[in-house]
């Protein structure tokens, strides 16, 4: 498959630049395959398409203030993006400007020093924070970071995390989480449908974008996540109960079917994934998926491709475009059921 097979037009305008006035108040888009149909309705509406024993699965992930604008050794500006830490203040990275950014310089953040250490593949540094530790840095200095087709500055933080937000270690939000207040989840919960947590720290294989040619050439960066025990129990019950599992968002879905692939089964713990789903992809886990409409030759569109067949979610797409949803990681949601 050609990496422009999955390509479309997308109105600068449908690119939403803020959240909504109130949180799960977006748009929503049910997407039927079975009747490879659309309905149109708001957000809140999704709990009418949930069922008794129905189990939704969110990603708990925190997004940590993961960019850091730095002083070269010749006094000009730079910018670091974490993406993974790798060891005790130690950590993968993004740099610019890269020129400049070799291996050996000492960056600087007012007293701090950071010391770049290796130059790996596809421009990820290893850099070391030196005299104060990285927790320490990255809450002082950090900024969190918003993708760059967000052109509004004045973000509030809490608006890019999810109400699960717990475990912090995530650069780039859980998106689909975004919709989900308090006083929906109490609505669902008494509708007797289960809620079950995972985390993967959403990273580079999340929001790095595909530059093969050939679908099959990319190589998803990884990424790391875990498994707890009692999330493993409410699947293995929905399952005997011949119940869905709802996936909240790719990162979820990623999780899981990473645990069916290398171990055919849930295994409790904690695991790295660098799995790439694009067509055809057998599922094992996920009867149906919440998402956002996602940014064109992207491995989650290729996901969503991958679960609702890339002509119907082409389909959805154009739908969408044609009655002005709003796109990407503050836009509006899909249900694909």
């Amino acid at each position: 498959m050609k990496l422009n097979e999955f390509d479309y037009y997308l109105p600068k305008e449908l690119i939403a630049q803020e959240p909504p006035k109130e949180r799960g108040f977006s748009r929503l888009l049910i997407v039927n395959r079975k009747e490879r149909s659309f309905q149109e309705r708001n957000f809140n509406d999704i709990i009418e398409y949930l069922n008794p024993g129905d189990l939704i699965i969110f990603n708990n992930t925190k997004v940590i203030k993961a960019r850091l604008y730095v002083k070269l050794p010749d006094g000009k500006e730079g910018e670091i993006l974490l993406v993974r830490k790798i060891g005790e203040n130690l950590w993968e990275a993004l740099t610019r400007p890269a020129k400049k950014m070799k291996e050996g310089i000492i960056l600087k953040i007012d007293g701090q020093e950071i010391k770049i250490l290796e130059r790996k593949k596809e421009g990820v540094r290893i850099i070391q924070f030196l005299n104060s530790s990285d927790r320490e840095v990255i809450e002082k200095y950090g900024n969190i970071p918003l993708p760059p087709y967000i052109k509004n500055l004045n973000i509030k933080e809490d608006d890019y995390q999810t109400i699960f937000a717990t475990k912090e270690g995530a650069v780039a939000a859980p998106t689909a989480g975004f919709h989900f207040t308090n006083e929906l989840i109490e609505k669902i919960r008494e509708k007797k449908v289960k809620i079950g947590f995972l985390t993967l720290h959403c990273s580079l294989g999340t929001f790095r974008p595909i530059k093969t040619e050939n679908i099959e050439d990319h190589q998803m960066y990884y990424e790391d996540y875990e498994i707890p025990e009692d999330l493993i129990k409410m699947v293995e019950e929905t399952k005997k109960e011949n119940k869905r599992i709802i996936a909240c968002g790719t990162t979820v879905v990623r999780a899981l079917e990473s645990q069916m692939k290398d171990f055919d089964k849930l295994l409790p713990g904690y695991y790295t994934t660098n799995l790439f789903i694009y067509p055809p992809f057998q599922f094992k886990i996920i009867d149906a998926l919440i998402t956002n409409f996602h940014l064109p030759k992207s491995p989650l569109l290729l996901l969503v491709c991958a679960f609702a067949g890339k002509e119907l979610i082409f389909q959805a797409y154009q739908y969408a475009i044609e009655r002005k949803f709003y796109f990407y990681s503050f836009g509006d949601a899909m249900f694909i059921i």
